[in-house]
C-alpha cells in the first residue's frame, strides 16, 4: 500500500491541471502545478487557437463538485442545437435534444483562468515558465527548465496533465512495453471571425452551433459574450479544394462567396483572419498504459480527440471526477486507485475517440441529408414517446454523464442497426408517422 503521500505535482496548468489540482488540494494534499508557458492571466491568448468551447453535463458535474458551476455559467452562451446553412443561406435547425438541454459555448481563457484562479485559493502553487525536461520515474522526480536555469523537483505522485504533445507522456513512450498511436485526419482547421453588431449585438441565432455543411468539408460558428462569434473552417490540407489552392487573397474571397456566402457577408475581416491564424492540424493520440510507478497521465495527454462530439475537455473533466471519486472508494490508496483508473477508464476514451471520428462525417455531410434529417426525426418520437428506453446516441453522450462512453457506443450500434432496418421500410418517407413504435423500441431490448 502507498503510504504518506502528501506532495502532489501536476506537468500542465491548462484545463484539465488546474481542475485536478482543485480537486487534489480539496482533499489535503499540497499541490504544485507546473506550466511552460507564462501566465496567460497576464497576456493575450494564442492567436487562432479554439478561443470557446463546448461544455456539456459531463464537464458541468466535475465543477459542481468542485463549486464552481455558477460561476461557470454565468460565463457561457446555452445552444439547444444546430444551425444548417444551405448554399443559399436557408436555415434548418435540429435541436441536440429535449426542451431546455444544451450544450454551452464557453471562453477557453476565461474558464481557465477561473480555474487557477481557484486552485490559487485553495492553497495550490503554481509554477510558470517551468519547461519539463526529464522525469525518473523510479524517484519520482521532475527536471525543470527554468529561463535557462535546470532545476530538480520531487513529489509523491506525478499527473501529467499537458495535452496532446505531453512531455510527460513523451517520457513514458520511451519505456518499456508503452504503447502509442496518433491519427492525423486530411483535414486542418483555421480560426476565423464573425464580429458583433451594433452594441454588442449577435448578427446570427446566439443559441444555436452553426454549421456550413458541405460535403468533404464544413464551417462552424459558436457564439461568444461580446456578440462576437468564433468560426473555424474545416478543410483538408490537400486537394481540391483546399488549404493548398487557397493562397491568396482573391482566392479566399471568391471561394467564401461562391461557397458560404451568407457567412462571407458576415465576415468582414475574413482576409486577413485567413492569412494572419495558423492553420493547425487535427489529431486522434491513445495510448496505455497510463500509470507508470507513481506518474499518472491524464485528458489529451493520455487520450486527445478531435472535436466534432465536443466531447474533448468535457471527457478531461470526467477523468478528473471518476479519479477523486476512486480516491473516495478506496481510502486514498493510490496505489489501488491509479491501477483502478486506468484499467477501467480505457474503454471510455477510446469509445469517445471512436464516436468524435465518426461525428465529423455527420456533422459535414449528413446533416444536410434527408434520410438522415427523417432517421433523426424518427429517432426523437422513439425519445418522445419512450424518453426511459430509447435515447438518442448524441443525448447519452452530451447530457447523460451516468452513462458510460463505452455504454453509450454500444446502444449506439443496437440502435443503429434498428434504425437501418426501419429505413429500408417501403416509402417511409411518407409513412412514417405510422410506424410500430413500440415494436422499434422492443427491438432494443432484446
Amino acid at each position: 500500500m502507498m503510504q504518506n503521500v502528501e506532495k502532489i505535482a501536476l506537468v500542465g496548468a491548462g484545463l484539465v491541471g488546474s481542475l485536478m489540482a482543485i480537486y487534489l488540494a480539496k482533499r489535503g494534499y499540497k499541490v504544485d502545478l507546473y506550466e511552460r508557458r507564462r501566465d496567460m492571466r497576464k497576456g493575450s491568448a494564442d492567436a487562432g487557437r479554439s478561443i470557446n468551447l463546448a461544455l456539456s453535463n459531463r464537464g458541468l458535474r466535475p465543477l459542481k463538485e468542485v463549486g464552481l458551476n455558477e460561476a461557470a455559467k454565468k460565463m457561457v452562451i446555452p445552444m439547444q442545437g444546430r444551425m444548417m446553412h444551405d448554399h443559399k443561406g436557408s436555415l434548418t435547425f435540429q435541436p441536440y435534444g429535449r426542451l431546455g438541454q444544451a450544450i454551452n459555448s464557453i471562453s477557453r481563457g476565461g474558464l481557465n483562468e477561473l480555474l487557477m484562479n481557484e486552485a490559487e485559493k485553495l492553497g495550490v502553487k503554481i509554477h510558470f515558465d517551468h519547461l519539463c525536461t526529464g522525469i525518473d520515474f523510479e524517484k519520482n522526480l521532475l527536471s525543470f527548465d527554468v529561463n535557462g536555469k535546470e532545476i530538480e523537483q520531487s513529489a509523491d505522485i506525478i499527473i501529467g496533465s499537458d495535452g496532446a504533445f505531453s512531455v510527460v507522456r513523451g517520457f513514458m513512450q520511451r519505456t518499456d512495453r508503452f504503447n502509442f498511436s496518433q491519427y492525423y485526419i486530411e483535414h486542418g482547421y483555421k480560426e476565423l471571425s464573425i464580429p458583433p453588431a451594433p452594441n454588442n449585438g449577435f448578427k446570427i441565432d446566439k443559441n444555436a452551433l452553426h454549421i456550413w455543411p458541405r460535403g468533404n468539408y464544413m464551417l462552424i460558428a459558436l457564439p461568444n459574450l461580446d456578440g462576437s462569434f468564433t468560426v473555424t473552417l474545416f478543410f483538408p490540407f490537400n486537394g481540391q479544394p483546399s488549404f493548398d489552392t487557397l493562397q491568396t487573397r482573391d482566392d479566399v474571397e471568391q471561394f467564401f462567396k461562391e461557397v458560404f456566402p451568407d457567412a462571407y457577408e458576415l465576415m468582414p475581416t475574413l482576409a486577413d483572419d485567413f492569412q494572419t491564424n495558423p492553420t493547425s492540424s487535427l489529431v486522434t493520440v491513445k495510448s496505455y498504459p497510463w500509470v507508470k510507478n507513481k506518474t499518472l497521465i491524464i485528458g489529451d495527454a493520455s487520450h486527445a480527440i478531435v472535436p466534432f462530439y465536443g466531447q474533448g475537455m468535457n471527457s478531461g473533466f470526467e477523468d478528473c471526477r471518476i479519479l477523486n471519486a476512486l480516491l473516495d472508494q478506496h481510502q486514498d490508496n493510490w496505489d489501488v486507485v491509479l491501477q483502478k483508473f486506468n484499467e477501467t477508464r480505457k474503454p471510455d476514451v477510446d469509445a469517445i475517440s471512436d464516436l468524435a471520428l465518426q461525428n465529423f462525417i455527420e456533422m459535414r455531410d449528413l446533416v444536410a441529408d434527408e434520410d438522415f434529417l427523417l432517421r433523426k426525426k424518427i429517432e426523437a418520437r422513439l425519445h418522445e414517446l419512450y424518453p426511459e428506453k430509447w435515447t438518442p446516441l448524441y443525448s447519452m453522450v452530451t447530457f447523460n454523464e451516468d452513462i458510460r462512453y463505452s455504454e453509450a457506443l454500444n446502444i449506439g450500434r443496437r440502435q443503429k442497426e434498428i434504425m437501418d432496418e426501419v429505413m429500408r421500410s417501403p416509402d417511409i418517407e411518407n409513412t412514417w408517422e405510422e410506424l410500430d413504435f413500440k415494436n422499434i423500441v422492443e427491438k432494443l431490448e432484446v
